[in-house]
């Protein structure tokens, strides 16, 4: 061995040691670059796990395999710039705890010596294990938290290209204020939110915002997350009668509320979510006969397969996963790890820092994604201010676009009981 090959060795052997940058580069490509995927895989939010691990297996095959689709990632098999090496993921679950998120992502960093996390769906894990990802100096990919505090604490490698809730909410009053212009009553709002970082920031949102359009706060109910009852909050909701009521739930609440509003005879003349629980297919297979009319806000619609054949495509895959169309969640999970990957092949390099840097110079036009986003550009925050969001509602049993206007395929029914 001469001398160039034992400073080479030393070098790999440094790297293969390293806990401050666990996946960092070798002097020869990889034959796989491994990302950890954190979701709750038991519990109250299993199936939101289980959804999730078919969109990221969707997406690992376009990574892995050469498919000739527009869409970033996809053409090629594996990581070009790493010599063809293929991603493996690692599935963790958090349980909707952040504190076992924590440990997860501890765990995934020091002993798997995963590249990048991805993860959380609730917001409240996705602070801590990003926490922990930018004290190890590995990126974190926050694929559909969408709280807006998480962009908000001076992070360098945490990256959302998905809108976060500000945005959507913002989609929301545009909404109402266009419909106020076509002649359509609303004057007032009622409130129903968790109590975790996602139902508080998403109501402290959706307060200003009202406040500053000019439409009256007639409910303002703030619940326990996976509460027994909600018995005395719908009560609540019903005496105020707001002329939309605005819910931030996760998935077994808005089940939950949908059964207590039928049961105390409380029939919203509309109903806006923030998605989550209203986005999630498993809600509309147990309480979708009540929610006709019902409007949730969006990452995704599959109408804009007519503009983007590749869409139908994805979706046709997704589908014999999983039995169900793409969805609002499943549809930011999927994108998430293309641009994912994309970044740590452009980054042509395992090494954290390198990644960051890779993730903070993207710049992809909205057409190369399944999204209806403008296009995929981090702010200084991690934040992508590009991601367009839409506004669907469950009609004849499926979800069509009805804002905004040059996305929308039909007109919005208001109120949502016709």
């Amino acid at each position: 061995m001469n001398r160039r090959e034992l400073l080479l060795a030393g070098v790999s052997a440094a790297a293969a040691g390293s806990l401050a940058y666990p996946g960092t580069s070798r002097a020869q490509a990889p034959k796989e670059v491994t990302i950890g995927v954190i979701y709750p895989m038991s519990g109250a939010s299993a199936q939101v796990g289980i959804d999730a691990r078919n969109a990221f297996e969707t997406a690992l095959d376009i990574i892995n395999n050469d498919h000739q689709l527009d869409l970033v990632a996809a053409k090629g098999a594996g990581l070009a710039a790493l010599g063809g090496a293929k991603i493996r993921l690692v599935f963790a679950d958090h349980q909707a705890d952040p504190q076992k998120g924590r440990a997860e992502a501890e765990r995934l960093i020091t002993q798997e010596k995963v590249s990048a996390i991805i993860g959380c769906y609730q917001s409240s894990v996705s602070a801590t294990v990003s926490a922990v990802t930018e004290r190890y100096g590995v990126p974190f990919l926050c694929a559909d938290s969408s709280s807006p505090s998480l962009q908000r604490r001076n992070m360098k490698f945490f990256f959302r290209p998905a809108a976060q809730d500000e945005m959507f909410s913002a989609a929301m009053f545009d909404f109402f204020d266009a419909q106020k212009k076509k002649g359509k009553k609303i004057d007032s709002v009622g409130l129903f939110f968790e109590d975790t970082i996602f139902g508080v920031d998403s109501s402290n949102t959706q307060r200003k915002l009202a406040n500053d359009r000019g439409y009256k706060i007639a409910a303002d109910v703030k619940y326990r997350t996976n509460s027994p009852s909600l018995t005395a909050e719908v009560q609540q909701l019903k005496s105020a009668d707001p002329d939309v009521l605005m819910p931030s739930t996760y998935t077994t609440d808005a089940m939950l509320l949908v059964k207590t509003m039928a049961e105390l005879g409380f029939k919203p003349k509309n109903l806006v979510a923030q998605a989550s629980g209203f986005s999630e297919q498993v809600t509309y297979d147990a309480v979708g006969d009540k929610l006709k009319g019902a409007i949730t806000r969006a990452s995704f619609s599959l109408d804009l397969a007519a503009k983007r054949p590749f869409i139908k495509t994805v979706n046709d895959m997704f589908k014999a996963r999983s039995t169900r169309d793409l969805n609002d969640n499943t549809s930011r999970q999927f994108m998430g790890l293309l641009l994912l990957a994309e970044a740590i092949n452009r980054a042509g390099s395992l090494e954290g820092p390198k990644v960051r840097d890779a993730l903070a110079a993207t710049d992809i036009p909205g057409t190369s994604t399944i999204m209806p986003w403008a296009r995929v550009k981090y702010g200084p925050d991690g934040q992508n201010p590009e991601a367009s969001p839409v506004l669907l509602q469950y009609l004849g049993d499926k979800f069509v676009t009805i804002f905004p206007s040059e996305v929308a395929i039909a007109d919005a029914i208001w109120p949502m009981n016709g």
